[in-house]
């Protein structure tokens, strides 16, 4: 999997409180980077990153701003591929242990 390297996530009101109406939280969105499990391409240069938080699996959409910091547009409860892809990496992963 490609390792990309978020050093800054940039938090405006209207991400906050897009991501809320998602049942959603900042702390949730940072937890997920620091441990994303899968991604895959988004539309228009984005990624979707799917990790967990607690029990929970989420996506995050990612955009690369010009600055090189990435901005939020949004972040909801993973889908059922999604949450399949999550699965199946997990799987991986403990059967390499």
């Amino acid at each position: 999997m490609t390792k990309i390297k978020i050093e800054q996530l940039i938090w405006d009101k209207w991400n906050t409180e897009h991501i809320k109406k998602h049942d959603v939280s900042r702390e949730e969105v940072e937890e997920v980077i620091e441990n994303v499990i899968a991604h895959r391409k988004g539309y228009d240069g984005r990624v979707i990153l799917i990790g967990r938080s607690g029990k929970r699996i989420i996506s995050i959409i990612i955009a690369k701003e010009k600055s090189g910091n990435y901005y939020i547009p949004t972040a909801r409860d993973a889908d059922r591929k999604e949450r399949k892809l999550v699965y199946e990496k997990e799987k991986e992963q403990n059967s390499k242990v």
